[in-house]
């Protein structure tokens, strides 16, 4: 009813508007045309960009927005498409003023509410607040009224006074005039809310099945800024085509109650704080409000009583990690805990037991009252300075004649001093003076120090720089360092020439032994074969093939008997030579082929391990007596001093990698259940009942005849490769890959006494001497060093060591260079063994 009556009193004010009013309708109307352009604009700029932010349509109803562009940018078409065809309309928006006021009218009455939908409105409304007392409701509205008729009478009256000459019938014109544009403004945006409503049902159909929240809003892109910044503007901010967002008209008071009078979705619009705009909530919004503030879910299709999943299933499963419920013990006091903390209160109460502030309270009255020296240290000088034990800052020598400006002749220089004096040039601090001295017949003839500002700032910088405290210094010269070393020359005799080469063998030579006589030498390869080598001819008296690699040999030292122990692979092979003495040769055949009668029954353990047989006809005429079968390939083999016993090594056999054979007896033990680490190498003590053991990083020494664990020695290196011990049995010297030589002293530490480094390449092997204080080592650096290594019998005196001479004459195969030292039993002579496939004598 209300939009009826205001469209026929727009209709009679355009018919009733007298010429002298023109002009100003056509002012309204140009007011009009920029707002509708305004519109249409931000309404075209938000057509891709603002529905994201805005709330689904009401349902039941779709619609569909068009706009185009026409030439003049101000026409546009709107088209609504629902469900009822009598509620299809179309309109459309003219150029000029009157048109403009035509189509408002035509919106307006689109934009009305059905009478039912009122209805429903205000009963929900009187449903929600249910006011007891409607009279005194009636009284307020009555009154409200009445300020509206003063306010526009008094709006009459500012415009007689400010127009005299006009009618007073044109004065009421006028006045309903103004009181048009508030209605056309509810109208436009009664209009506007339905097409941005039309636009954000389209929108919510395109991103029905996706999550928006984090969409940037982007219909003000001003960003995240305090918005009362645009206070005193006329615009909010900027749409995305960077224009600006023009604020609303703002209406006062009186505007906004006569709204929420006369508009029934007055109380269903809230203002948006990006665009200023006001946006009417639907049916949809309003519903999920609802639910929000009653704490329910707001998704309106959630079903909160969905039935019961069985997560978890009734049949009892393995799993790793159980989550059973403590059992009830769990929550009793413990018995232990009770006895505890009984035994604790008793000593308390006794006085036995005394609380933290007791022996704090203790600890205070021991300590006393604490005094300060007042007088006596504060108030020195240095002292309020805090500096203690001061340094004075150095102070130069006087000068003398030389820096006299009129020196005596005898401090001049002659050309002689001045050549010198320039020639130290490059080193001024070997100058006697820093400075050439100078005559001059007075003092005004004196000209300025050139150096004067360079050497005041390096005295500036000296007393800058000086440290403010007192150290004893020690004058260390560096030749105080170096240890005095006896000459080489004093230290002979040691091996210094390349002898002989014995040349035979085709592919590396890895391990040399030498007869205890020193007469033969026999030598072992990677071609399968065993030499024996005269040494003084340098002739092969022997050659016997084996089945496989030799990797290690090891003449008996025993002197008595005549065997040599072959590593071939997984076989040990006990070898008579067959040659020397013939009478030596016969009785240890004779020792080898008698079998003793075992006594003790073997273990199946050692069985495993190792079974001892005798050799068939074929390797009987090789030389061969006895074959020790291993389990595993074996790498070392070493002899007990007397020969009787020796020991094999195989990296791989875990618990089994060391093994002891009696040969008398022919029976083999297993000395360790457990090992304790991956064995490189073993070997006998000269003298004492111990056997060393060496594993990748560190030597134990086990004592045989106790079955105990001795000592164990730090090597602090990656990975042992051999040792060797010297014949007094109280020094050790071990060798690593990582081109170090270790001295150990067994009576001193377990550490190393002393390391070595004197290969380029990792050191292979190392050898001393039996009988000449001297050891040498082989390396992959190609190299055999030869060193003099003292040991006194002293205890209080160090072992003295010194490296005497590097012999480099073996060629490299790959990455190997010298794989094996050995020395003579009697002369100071020293064979070595290499990649080259050849044996070196030096001597």
């Amino acid at each position: 009813m209300l939009k009826r009556s205001m469209k026929r009193r727009s209709e009679d004010i355009d018919n009733k508007v007298p010429d002298e009013l023109n002009p100003m309708t056509e002012v309204n109307g140009n007011i009009t045309d920029s707002e509708e352009e305004e519109e249409e604009d931000f309404l075209q700029t938000l057509d891709d960009d603002t529905a994201e932010d805005c709330s689904d349509a009401d349902e039941g109803i779709d619609q569909t927005f068009n706009s185009d562009d026409t030439d003049s940018g101000n026409s546009s078409d709107l088209e609504f498409e629902s469900g009822d065809e009598d509620n299809m309309r179309q309109f459309s928006e003219g150029e000029n003023g009157d048109g403009e006021v035509n189509n408002i009218n035509n919106d307006t009455d689109e934009d009305s509410i059905n009478e039912a939908d009122i209805e429903d409105i205000s009963t929900s409304d009187e449903d929600q607040v249910e006011d007891p007392e409607g009279n005194e409701e009636e009284t307020a509205t009555s009154k409200e009224n009445e300020k509206v008729e003063k306010s526009k009478k008094k709006n009459k009256q500012e415009l007689e006074d400010a127009q005299p000459s006009t009618s007073a019938h044109c004065r009421s014109k006028l006045s309903l005039l103004q009181d048009i544009p508030t209605e056309l403004k509810t109208s436009k945006k009664s209009k506007k809310d339905k097409k941005l409503s039309t636009k954000s049902q389209r929108f919510g159909q395109e991103y029905e099945n996706s999550d928006t929240s984090d969409e940037e809003d982007i219909r003000n892109t001003v960003g995240n800024i305090p918005m009362h910044w645009y206070d005193e503007y006329k615009h909010i901010g900027y749409d995305w085509e960077a224009k600006k967002i023009i604020k609303p008209p703002k209406g006062d008071q009186i505007d906004d109650f006569l709204r929420k009078i006369e508009d029934p979705n007055f109380w269903r619009t809230v203002k948006d704080p990006q665009t200023g705009q006001e946006v009417l909530l639907t049916d949809a919004d309003i519903e999920l409000i609802k639910r929000i503030n009653t704490s329910r879910i707001p998704n309106p299709e959630h079903n909160e009583y969905e039935p019961w999943i069985d997560w978890f299933t009734r049949e009892v499963e393995k799993m790793p990690i159980k989550n059973v419920p403590d059992h009830k013990r769990s929550f009793l006091p413990s018995v232990s805990e009770k006895k505890k903390i009984g035994r604790m209160v008793h000593a308390l109460k006794m006085g036995w037991m005394k609380t933290t502030d007791e022996l704090e309270k203790e600890r205070k009255a021991k300590r006393g009252p604490k005094f300060y020296m007042l007088w006596e240290t504060d108030t020195g000088r240095e002292e309020m300075r805090r500096i203690h034990d001061p340094v004075s800052a150095p102070k130069r020598d006087l000068p003398g004649h030389a820096e006299s400006y009129n020196p005596p002749p005898e401090y001049l220089f002659d050309e002689k001093e001045e050549k010198e004096w320039l020639k130290l040039k490059e080193e001024p601090h070997k100058r006697k003076l820093h400075f050439m001295p100078q005559k001059y017949k007075s003092l005004r003839e004196v000209p300025a120090y050139p150096r004067y500002l360079r050497e005041r700032f390096l005295r500036c910088l000296d007393l800058y720089l000086c440290p403010r405290a007192r150290r004893v210094k020690l004058n260390i010269d560096a030749e105080y360092l170096i240890p005095k070393l006896p000459s080489p020359k004093d230290l002979q005799p040691f091996p210094t020439v390349e002898s002989m080469i014995y040349e035979g063998h085709k592919d590396f030579v890895r391990k040399i032994s030498v007869e205890p006589k020193g007469e033969y030498m026999v030598s072992g390869s990677d071609d399968k074969t065993v030499k024996i080598w005269e040494i003084a001819t340098g002739r092969c008296i022997r050659t016997i093939e084996t089945e496989d690699v030799v990797r290690c040999v090891a003449w008996c030292p025993n002197p008595k008997l005549s065997i040599i122990a072959v590593a071939s692979g997984n076989r040990l092979l006990l070898i008579n030579p067959k040659v020397g003495d013939k009478m030596l040769i016969k009785k240890t055949d004779e020792l080898l082929s008698e079998a003793p009668q075992a006594d003790v029954l073997e273990n199946e353990r050692i069985k495993i391990a190792v079974q001892w047989s005798s050799a068939d006809d074929k390797e009987q005429e090789k030389g061969v007596r006895l074959i020790l079968t291993h389990f595993k390939v074996i790498r070392q083999v070493t002899w007990h001093g007397r020969g009787d016993y020796f020991a094999t090594v195989m990296p791989e056999g875990a618990n089994r990698s060391a093994l002891i054979h009696q040969l008398s007896k022919r029976r083999s033990q297993i000395p360790f259940n457990k090992s304790k680490g991956f064995i490189q190498c073993v070997l006998f003590h000269p003298i004492k009942p111990c056997f060393f053991v060496a594993t990748q990083h560190n030597i134990r020494i086990y004592d045989l005849v106790k079955q105990e664990l001795i000592k164990k020695l730090l090597t602090n290196s990656k990975w042992i490769s051999g040792m060797c011990i010297h014949p007094k049995g109280d020094n050790l010297l071990v060798s690593t890959f990582d081109k170090k030589m270790l001295w150990f002293d067994l009576d001193l530490s377990t550490k190393p006494y002393q390391t070595m480094r004197l290969h380029k390449g990792a050191v292979r092997n190392v050898a001393f001497h039996l009988r000449y204080p001297l050891f040498a080592s082989a390396s992959d650096d190609q190299s055999v060093i030869v060193s003099h290594g003292m040991v006194y019998n002293d205890l209080l005196q160090n072992p003295l060591i010194v490296p005497l001479k590097k012999l480099q004459t073996h060629e490299k195969r790959d990455v190997f260079g010298a794989l094996d030292v050995a020395w003579h039993p009697v002369q100071p002579w020293l064979f070595s063994s290499g990649a080259d496939s050849t044996v070196r004598l030096y001597t």
